[in-house]
């Protein structure tokens, strides 16, 4: 009886095997979630800090060769110090391969990485050759407004044309203007830019017929259009791109990098070699923005990526979009400093400032918390 008691009060021996079975069984049950986890694709994409390019370098081209990003073959061209960084953001997955919930989960635990569905990224009905091809037009785009924006800057002057690339379904233009039509006026109003036939359209109003003056195969004619309201501005339903004419040749190279956003950096990288001295001293600065002919800087997407880039890069100062200001606040890594610009010109005042040791802390930035 004795030895039986004994072994009921140390557990037994069926009562332990039992406990152990359903140890085993937990252990494999974390253990197939967790395989699951690790291969199951989730219905995300993970952004993350892409490389970065100094516009005042070198990067290698589509044969790996490594090419000046910007080339000014026939004007006077300066020496440049320091750098003046664009950045870039990788994409991990897309609309066939994405990535696993583990992946996920991991990034959801990193500042410099985010997580957003995979729809946002790619939309559905779009390949992934399709938006690479978007981007890359965007980047080409984006590139001669760099150009323009830089030549602006230094007084040159260059002729500009207005055309019509395509028209959307159910544009009131529609069996009226063409793509390749030039638009040059509105209601009598001289047009040379999409800024300015925005600033046309808006005059001549919505829902009554404009007359619209266009250069088709070399001749000269007028049309009516009845514009309308979208978005709160006044449009003819028409795509359309500025052609620019420059006084000499500028040659950005950037391959396997898409989208508008390198726009102003490509502008102050320009502006640096066709100009003595260095716009700011030699430092390594890094940013970031879109930019159109007259200056205006304009906002991006994954500016948290990219300030953990710049940073992890080794820059010291940040231009960032004043339009962005409220995604970098409480997303400034540690050691970065940061100017919200609105313009060009501010973005050149920011670099003169830290060229010469000025006081910055007067200039416009977006609040670090």
């Amino acid at each position: 009886m004795a030895l039986f008691a004994s072994q009921d009060s140390a557990g037994g021996g069926a009562p332990r095997r039992r406990g152990g079975l359903t140890g085993w069984v937990v252990l494999g049950v974390a253990l197939v979630a967790g395989i699951a986890l690790g291969v199951v694709p989730s219905p995300y994409v993970i952004e993350e800090p892409g490389p970065v390019f100094n516009t005042l370098g070198t990067a290698p081209n589509a044969d790996d060769v490594q090419t000046p990003l910007i080339s000014i073959p026939d004007e006077t061209v300066y020496p440049t110090e320091g750098s003046l960084d664009l950045l870039t953001v990788s994409v991990f997955g897309n609309q066939e391969t994405r990535p696993s919930w583990l992946a996920v989960a991991t990034a959801w635990l990193d500042p410099s990485r985010a997580v957003i569905p995979v729809d946002q990224a790619f939309p559905a009905g779009v390949s992934t050759e399709q938006r690479d091809s978007q981007n890359q037009t965007a980047m080409v785009n984006s590139q001669q407004d760099a150009i323009a924006a830089a030549l602006t800057q230094l007084k040159y002057d260059y002729p500009t044309t207005a055309s019509v690339v395509s028209l959307p379904d159910g544009s009131p233009a529609e069996g009226i203007l063409q793509a390749g039509d030039i638009v040059s006026s509105v209601n009598g109003a001289a047009v040379a830019s999409i800024t300015e036939l925005r600033a046309a359209l808006q005059t001549a109003g919505a829902d009554q017929p404009a007359t619209v003056g266009i250069v088709r195969d070399g001749a000269s004619q007028d049309v009516a259009v009845t514009p309308v309201t979208s978005g709160g501005s006044v449009v003819l339903g028409i795509n359309v791109t500025t052609n620019y004419e420059f006084p000499f040749a500028v040659d950005l190279e950037l391959d396997r990098v898409g989208g508008p956003s390198a726009g102003m950096m490509f502008a102050l990288g320009i502006i640096d070699k066709l100009t003595p001295g260095s716009l700011q001293g030699g430092a390594q600065v890094a940013g970031t923005g879109t930019i159109d002919q007259a200056g205006d800087v304009g906002p991006i997407g994954g500016i948290q990526q990219k300030l953990y880039g710049a940073r992890d890069a080794g820059a010291d100062w940040f231009l960032a979009p004043a339009d962005n200001c409220d995604e970098v606040t409480g997303h400034v890594p540690d050691g970065l400093t940061v100017f919200s610009v609105k313009t060009l010109d501010q973005a050149l005042t920011a670099l003169d400032a830290i060229r010469t040791g000025a006081d910055t802390s007067t200039l416009p930035s977006c609040p670090t918390k």
